[in-house]
Order: C-alpha cells, then structure tokens, then sequence
C-alpha cells in the first residue's frame, strides 16, 4: 500500500495542484505555544491576529489546543462548525471558516483535532487540498497550539514555519518555556523560535525575563532567540475575557493594546523576518506533517 509520504509527493505532483510556473503564494504558518498554562497563550493570539489584521494583513486563527480549545469563547461566539465537520467531509473548509470579534476568521477545533493525527492516505490527501485552498488566500494561518509537550503540539510546532513561545515573568513560566524550546531543538533542529513576554510589568523585566531564557538556550543548546516585544500586565486584559472581549477591541486605548499593536508592528518589521509566503507554506508544511506521522 501507498505510504502517506508517496501519497503527498502524488498530490503535490498532480495537475490538480501542480504550481504555474510562477509559484502561487502561501500563508506563512505560524505556531504559537507556551511550556505550561495559563500564561495567556490563547489571549495573545487572538489579540496578535486582530493586530496583524489592522495591519492590512489577511489572517486565519486555528485553534489547536486538544481539549482546551477557547478562542471562540474569547470571543464570546459559539461555532456552529469546527474540524470534525471538515474530516467527516460534511462540510469544505471555506464552510467551517467562522467569523468572530473584529470579523477575524477562525477554525474550531473541537473533537476533529484528535483525528487528524492519524489520517488515511485518502483523507489526507483531502485535508492537504483543503487547507491549501486558504492558504493561498492568507498570509498568516496563526496555530493557537496546546500548552506542554503533547505529541499534537509538538507536531504542529515542527511543521510550521515559526513558533513563538509565549512565557510570563514566573519563574515556573521561564523554565517550562525553556524545557520546550529544548525538547523541540532536540527533535528538530530547524525550527524557527521567538519570545514573547506576557504580563510584563516593564519593559525592563520582560527584558531580563527573556534575558534568562536566552542566556541558557545559546549556552547549552547553541540556539539564539530573539525577544519579539511584551504585553504589559494590564487589569483590562482580566476584564476584556470576563466580557468574553479581546481586550484591543475591549480597550484599545490601554496599555496592552498599545504593545499588542507594537509587537505586530515589530514583526512585520524585523530584520530577521521572511515575508509572509516565502517559508515552507502549504507544501513544506504537510511535507513535515507527513514526515511526524510515518
């Protein structure tokens, strides 16, 4: 029987998506992720992908996170449909994209997630040509993954094109952040990473908090990170998720608004930084996928 890597190398060969001679574009996937709970994760996304979307830029949220899955109760919506209804066939992908605070588009995730780790070749096949079809209508499809080391985080971290590690001042935040970063170094080497410092009261402590991870990861693993900006601990971020509001459209105006708006400013501007479609993109993304689930 056909393995699913010869299945990728027949669809991505096939007519019915073999690229023109002038490469069409494709989002640049990113993941984002953290080493334990409750340091924001899911908040920062969504508020990262409104900013990016203020931007001019086209922005897809899919939230990952098995068992967790929250963005659209962030948002205060309920989805009608989520992956499951994608796998099942039920529905095409242009059907489950929902619409939540600040007319963001996103896919639940829901019970699909579990799934779609252990795919048939037919239906993945179906869900490579599927997400294939946004991809090159986006230029960011933004991975609201799980927190810790579960084997679906770790597979959508190292097929992405870019993971940023979202971590907080606490000392407990700091470690686990670090032991991911070197979990998934050690199991591939390529991947790309960045810091972000949630609930910062300064500059200067998400500074040194980044300070310390970077300290370790360049001795001990040779791996240098840099600190993509913070997100100041502001008491209208508490408020803006008991009103089930992303807190920049709650209170554009505070603090927290203002780094979010920063930081995606700084991203789309950093030295460092690949334009959006110029990674791996659809192909390299279930490429790698294809090469977690041998």
């Amino acid at each position: 029987m056909m393995d699913q890597a010869q299945s990728l190398r027949n669809l991505m060969s096939s007519k019915t998506v073999q690229a023109p001679k002038s490469e069409p574009r494709s989002a640049k996937f990113i993941t984002i992720t953290s080493g334990k709970g409750g340091v924001g994760k899911s908040n920062f996304t969504l508020n990262f992908a409104l900013a990016l979307q203020r931007l001019g830029r086209k922005v897809l949220v899919f939230d990952a996170d098995i068992g967790m899955a929250n963005i659209d109760v962030l948002m205060g919506v309920r989805s009608k449909f989520n992956l499951s209804h994608l796998l099942s066939g039920e529905k095409q992908i242009n059907e489950i994209i929902e619409k939540g605070a600040g007319s963001l588009p996103y896919i639940a995730g829901g019970s699909g997630l579990t799934s779609l780790f252990s795919l048939s070749d037919k239906d993945l096949i179906y869900f490579t040509d599927q997400i294939q079809k946004v991809a090159t209508d986006m230029d960011y499809i933004l991975f609201d993954t799980g927190a810790g080391l579960s084997k679906e985080t770790l597979q959508f971290i190292m097929s992405a094109d870019e993971c940023i590690v979202v971590t907080t001042p606490e000392p407990t935040s700091i470690t686990d952040a670090y032991a991911l970063i070197k979990v998934v170094h050690g199991m591939e080497e390529d991947v790309s990473f960045k810091l972000v410092v949630n609930r910062a009261e300064s500059e200067k402590e998400a500074v040194q908090t980044s300070d310390k991870i970077r300290l370790v990861t360049s001795r001990f693993l040779n791996l240098e990170i840099p600190l993509l900006g913070f997100v100041s601990d502001d008491s209208h971020v508490s408020q803006s998720v008991k009103k089930q509001v992303p807190f920049s459209i709650y209170s554009p105006g505070c603090i927290a608004s203002k780094d979010i708006q920063n930081l995606a400013q700084r991203y789309m501007v950093a030295p460092n930084a690949s334009p959006e479609g110029t990674l791996t993109g659809i192909k390299g993304f279930m490429q790698k996928w294809l090469k977690r689930t041998k």
